[in-house]
């Protein structure tokens, strides 16, 4: 979960309006957390389709949305 909390926060921080300079930093490190998620050994498990991984995302979601 930790990894996806990662690359929410670094994929809202690419996305804000008028940002300027160090994207590709934030470019490369979606790159390395959506590879840490996409392979992480619980996905190879027989029940763990896209309607999984969609409930990862909304639950991290649901978390960050508390912290502020």
């Amino acid at each position: 979960m930790a990894s996806q909390r990662a690359w929410d926060r670094a994929y809202r921080a690419l996305a804000e309006p008028g940002r300027r300079g160090g994207t590709t930093v934030l470019r490369r490190r979606l790159i390395m957390l959506s590879a840490q998620v996409w392979w992480h050994p619980y996905w190879s498990a027989p029940a763990s389709g896209p309607a999984v991984r969609v409930a990862l995302r909304d639950r991290v979601r649901e978390l960050e949305s508390g912290e502020r």
